[in-house]
């Protein structure tokens, strides 16, 4: 877990994608490794994210994760595609215990004490806070943490260019994920510079921020 928190907190940002189709998998996955962000949280909101999840696991360079796992069976499934690590978008403890067996890294979701409180007890010490900026942004963030010392965060949720530094800023927020990286229009058409180019934009926007 600490070897995929050292390289996730070394680029303060994991890409989070919905990809509607399977063909596009290779282009995105190289366009976030050309772009400098060799990280992609594939989530599980589309028929074909496991074909997607099977192909950029396969692309030199490219940490691929999958998101929005719910259930002991996605968990298996996307282990079985190639995932190395998972995202939930709250605490489950069938995840959390294929994850221990299978010796996947898992960033539970929380939103509320009692779920860092119960992510703890099952032995997570990083954690999602989802959705960050509806559950309150860095606010009620600041206010999780104080208790919590042991815990790094992931926020998730609303954040972007804007409101990135208010985030990454905080000590214990290793890295932010974001679906505002990868246009969707850009996506659909296959415009693979564009992408590149925001990837390389954003990138460079974290560096500022952590100096």
């Amino acid at each position: 877990m600490m070897d995929l928190m050292d390289f996730v907190s070394g680029h303060g940002l994991v890409p989070v994608l919905a990809v509607q189709e399977a063909s596009l998998a290779e282009g995105l996955g190289q366009s976030l490794v050309n772009g400098g962000l060799p990280i992609a949280e594939v989530t599980l909101r589309t028929d074909c994210a496991l074909e997607v999840i099977k192909t950029m696991s396969e692309i030199d360079g490219l940490l691929t994760g999958a998101g929005t796992v719910i259930n002991g069976d996605g968990a298996e499934k996307v282990i079985e595609a190639g995932a190395k690590f998972i995202v939930s978008p709250a605490l489950s403890a069938e995840v959390s215990e294929v994850c221990k067996k299978e010796n996947i890294p898992y960033i539970p979701g929380v939103a509320t004490p009692r779920d860092i409180q119960d992510a703890i007890a099952l032995g997570h010490d990083v954690v999602k806070f989802f959705p960050a900026e509806a559950c309150g942004g860095v606010k009620t963030l600041k206010a999780f943490a104080a208790p919590y010392g042991g815990v790094n965060f992931m926020p998730t949720g609303g954040i972007n260019a804007g409101n990135l530094s208010d985030y990454l800023s905080l000590p214990y927020v290793k890295a932010c994920g974001g679906s505002w990286l990868v246009s969707k229009d850009d996506l659909k058409n296959r415009n693979w510079t564009a992408i590149e180019e925001s990837v390389k934009e954003a990138v460079q926007l974290v560096k500022s921020i952590r100096g």
